[in-house]
């Protein structure tokens, strides 16, 4: 049974503050680039792309990664087929520019790391941020958002689910106990 700890407002408000501190932090909208990780993070990126429009009256560019073939569990031999990879290519470009990563829920630090290792194989960004609209601890790596919308305390055999609209039909953020 999932309980939800946030609804559709929850995250448009905590998508506002983190556009906010991405454009403070960044000192405006001068050479940066949004990226979201497949899947969600391409949906919130866009989402943050919509607000900075609104706010600053700038297009920032948006693009999206797939980090399928960078994860350190693809070799894994209770894989069975190999990856299905829509594209290794951002879509914009990365080089010279100061690059907002994008995601739904940061947990081990491992995508971000296959994201960033994505990244530098496509360009040579100026800096990588992380922007992410959950941190739920349990770092596996030595990785840390820039931007969180909430940090949510869990343990090893919870999950947390991000729900956006655009592919779950409604915007939430819902904590699962795992299947024991």
């Amino acid at each position: 049974m999932a309980k939800e700890i946030w609804d559709a407002l929850a995250i448009k408000r905590a998508l506002t503050r983190i556009t906010y501190e991405i454009i403070e932090q960044n000192k405006g909208t001068d050479d940066f680039v949004l990226v979201g990780i497949k899947t969600r993070g391409v949906y919130l990126a866009n989402r943050i792309h919509d607000r900075i429009q609104k706010l600053e009256g700038v297009d920032v560019p948006v693009g999206q990664l797939d980090i399928t073939l960078y994860r350190d569990d693809r070799h894994d031999a209770s894989l069975k087929q190999d990856p299905v990879v829509n594209s290794d290519q951002v879509g914009v470009n990365i080089d010279d520019k100061h690059v907002v990563l994008i995601d739904d829920v940061i947990y081990t630090g491992r995508t971000i790391r296959a994201a960033m290792d994505a990244l530098m194989h496509v360009g040579r960004p100026s800096s990588i941020r992380v922007a992410v609209l959950v941190d739920r601890g349990h770092r596996e790596l030595p990785i840390r958002a820039d931007f969180v919308g909430k940090n949510i305390p869990t343990s090893a055999d919870e999950q947390v689910a991000v729900n956006v609209v655009e592919k779950d039909g409604k915007d939430s953020v819902e904590l699962k106990a795992l299947p024991k």
